[in-house]
């Protein structure tokens, strides 16, 4: 996958985002930390984020399939 095809995938998980409301007051998300992480053997892009209005703190889990894994672990377990 190229880097063009990435930054498509990440685009559109900022899309999803941007269109969610927060489920408490009707606010808008801000992204705090996007980090990868495997998840049962899976990669996902995982975002923190909080509401701009409230503050209420919400993660949302993106299949990563731009994310190899063999990789992201050794790149991992050099940098622990």
């Amino acid at each position: 996958m190229i880097l063009n095809d990435i930054m498509k995938y990440i685009e559109s998980e900022f899309s999803v985002i941007n269109d969610t409301h927060c489920e408490i007051c009707g606010g808008h998300y801000l992204a705090q930390v996007l980090e990868v992480e495997i998840i049962d053997g899976v990669p996902y892009d995982v975002c923190d984020c909080i509401c701009s209005s409230c503050g209420y703190e919400k993660s949302f889990e993106f299949f990563a399939p731009f994310v190899d894994e063999k990789r992201f672990n050794k790149l991992k377990s050099k940098l622990s």
